[in-house]
């Protein structure tokens, strides 16, 4: 198998909202190549990308997938990723490799949610992107809209390289204004034949030739200089000055395709294989901040972005060589355990199918196997080196499932899959919750999380399904009370003695001292679940010995970890200790403890208590024909609107709803938006439960433990 130097090398990342046409495009673009000599397609199931059984089933991309071909002696890497938002973890393990974006947009939908997503993703890591507009033979096809949507999303950068002669139906040739010619293609699409562009379309061609020219020209001082001395710019300047711009972000791009019909790959390919960045083109980033040049020359290391596994492979791990060139036999080191490893067999990927190479030179992407404890983000080098680069911008998860085993016995084996689940895919967050005796999956949507379950059934073997999780409810205060517990017992032998008197309190930052005691000691606890306890010591007069006083605080703290109101966890509270009495002989620590917790408790429930809630801040992103029915929709949820945001003919609406409200709310806002909206959400603070629901939820525990 041909290897193939740096600069001959293009990392692609395909980005498409659903439906946008990436998988057909890549299976096009790998046989107008010449690389395969069949095309597969998505409804006969056999096409290179979506070859789990999972994805021939459903019909659409649900796991990134590497792809290649070679094109006049570039090889072209093709990363196809997923529409949905929810698998949203896949786009951002190509991001971290990729050294080009290309964005495929639906002719007859424009700029949807999904592509405006990914596009901020792309602006945000500084990814050089194109933008190609897909089915163009489609019957509603509407090249114009399409590029009003996207130059109003994305400004004046986005340039028309190519526009259809005619759409819908009648598609058969594009017109290319920076080579000024007309492509024509064949009823069976392929090789087209290369026109002089209709005198009907000469004026149309001309004038976007020279705002092209013009939009190059003006982000080049020397390019500038040549177009106002000749009034043109030839086509090898244009293409260097295309190149820098790309590089830059200071333009975008724009073809004209039929994946379907096999109409403007070619020129697609040759324009990533002339203009578009080589890896050598693009530094990459390090954990401390620095850049880092892709070196042929250097020693040899590399990135991971992708691992998996196969029951007759073993690990499989997918990297990006940064340095040098990387051989099987290679001694190196895991940079984040410091581990030594022996690089094995190597293979260049085509979806589920792998060639064996024996060389991958700096800046290619390509496939190890049986690489042991290797995971996505981790840095291979040569030992002893301070090489790391920065790991991958996984998104924050929007939806949380508890998992329930049918069958005792099995907790070891679920905890094994789940382990290997998030090592393949780090956007699945697995938390084993003491507090709520729940295990929970955290995903980006309810498709990503039944993907996992999926495979908790099919991979593993294992008989489970998904309920409700519970909340993380919090308990306070909401006024001072002053409570004592006396605690004595005789029952022959040593008996026990302590008496305790507390003053309850509600805490908040800057709140004053008390000046009524005499506070002799402050603690200030920062309580692991969230929220502060001040533990304040006011004993005067030796009443109660100091040895006890941790005693009175591990009571206190044992209470506020089970709370007296529901058993959730206590918070912000303030607790001084101003009086109590001991014996001689029967007073120890245990009795302390005991009379503290029994103070506490009894105190905190004289004193209004309150159960809170975590709140989220979300943002959600959505076409404005939805915006009354999700506003409508939010203030079911108890949402409180912080702000909207009007961008085009996308909206964004900002909220603070509860938890609670937010566990199913991904499925409804697709179902309300027929899945053209999606949502980010971020922990914003805790906030007070309404009396009702908090009677609820105190009724419901009561019940539970009754039950």
């Amino acid at each position: 198998m041909k290897v193939y130097e740096s600069n001959k090398v293009r990392n692609v990342a395909l980005l498409g909202h659903t439906g946008s046409g990436k998988t057909t495009l890549a299976e096009t673009m790998i046989f107008e190549s010449g690389t395969t000599r069949k095309r597969g397609s998505i409804e006969s199931k056999n096409s290179l990308s979506d070859y789990h059984d999972f994805e021939k089933e459903k019909q659409k991309s649900i796991y990134g997938s590497l792809l290649h071909l070679d094109w006049r002696g570039t090889k072209i890497n093709l990363l196809d990723t997923p529409g949905s938002s929810d698998f949203y973890g896949q786009i951002a393990e190509s991001f971290s490799v990729a050294d080009v974006a290309m964005f495929v947009l639906n002719s007859e939908s424009g700029v949807e949610i999904g592509t405006e997503t990914y596009w901020n993703a792309a602006e945000k890591e500084g990814i050089p992107s194109m933008i190609v507009v897909n089915k163009l033979d489609s019957v509603n096809s509407n090249f114009q809209n399409t590029m009003d949507m996207a130059k109003e999303r994305f400004g004046r950068a986005v340039a028309i390289v190519q526009y259809p002669y005619s759409e819908g139906e009648e598609f058969h040739a594009i017109i290319d204004v920076l080579k000024m010619t007309m492509y024509e293609f064949p009823e069976a699409g392929g090789r087209p034949d290369k026109l002089p562009i209709p005198e009907s379309h000469v004026a149309q061609a001309e004038l976007l030739h020279n705002e092209l020219v013009e939009l190059i020209a003006e982000n080049d001082e020397t390019l500038l200089d040549l177009y106002f001395e000749n009034g043109e710019l030839d086509e090898y300047q244009m293409r260097d000055g295309l190149h820098m711009s790309l590089m830059n972000r200071d333009i975008f791009p724009v073809f004209c395709t039929s994946a379907t019909r096999n109409a403007g790959t070619g020129r697609i390919m040759g324009f990533i294989g002339n203009v578009a960045p080589s890896p050598l083109d693009r530094d990459m980033k390090l954990k401390n901040g620095d850049s880092f040049q892709i070196d042929r020359d250097g020693n040899p290391s590399f990135f991971v972005f992708k691992t998996g596994s196969e029951s007759h492979v073993g690990d499989l791990t997918y990297f990006k060589a940064t340095g040098g060139s990387i051989k099987p036999g290679l001694d190196l080191e895991n940079s984040r355990t410091q581990d030594s490893l022996r690089v094995g067999s190597l293979f260049i990927a085509q979806g589920s199918k792998r060639t064996e190479v024996s060389e991958v030179m700096a800046g290619d992407l390509a496939v190890a196997v049986k690489l042991k404890d290797l995971h996505s983000g981790d840095t291979v080098r040569l030992k002893g080196e301070n090489l790391e680069f920065s790991g991958i911008n996984y998104p924050n998860t929007t939806m949380r499932v508890a998992i329930k085993l049918k069958k005792e016995g099995e907790e070891d084996k679920l905890g094994s899959a789940l382990h290997q689940i998030q090592k393949e895919d780090p956007s699945i967050t697995v938390e084993h919750s003491q507090e709520l005796q729940q295990t929970i999956l955290h995903g980006l949507g309810e498709e990503h999380l039944s993907i996992t379950l999926y495979e908790l059934k099919e991979r593993f073997n294992l008989d489970v399904e998904f309920i409700r999780p519970r909340i993380p409810y919090r308990e306070t205060i909401t006024k001072r009370v002053d409570t004592h517990y006396k605690h004595k017992k005789q029952s022959g032998g040593a008996g026990q003695f302590a008496e305790v008197y507390l003053s309850i309190e509600p805490w908040e930052e800057g709140m004053p001292d008390r000046d009524d005691l005499n506070v002799r000691n402050i603690d200030k606890i920062e309580l692991e679940w969230g929220g502060t306890l001040v533990f304040q010591n006011c004993i005067v007069g030796g009443v109660i010995d100091n040895r006890f006083m941790p005693a009175i605080l591990k009571g206190v703290m044992e209470k506020m970890s089970n709370g007296p109101l529901s058993g959730c966890r206590a918070r912000d509270i303030r607790i001084s200790v101003y009086d109590g009495s001991m014996h001689s002989v029967d007073s120890n620590e245990a009795a302390f403890k005991t009379a503290a917790l029994m103070a506490f408790k009894d105190g905190f429930l004289k004193a209004a208590p309150q159960l809170m809630e975590p709140l989220y801040e979300i943002e959600v992103t959505l076409p404005a024909t939805y915006m009354g029915d999700v506003m409508s929709d939010l203030s079911s949820r108890r949402g409180q609107i912080l702000g909207m945001d009007s961008e085009g003919s996308i909206q964004k609406i900002r909220a603070i709803v509860p938890l609670q409200e937010l566990d199913q709310y991904t499925t409804r806002l697709k179902s309300m938006t027929q899945g053209s909206a999606t949502f980010t959400r971020t922990y914003h603070d805790y906030g007070q439960v309404p009396h009702d629901i908090q009677q609820r939820i105190i009724e419901t525990t009561l019940a539970d433990d009754i039950s």
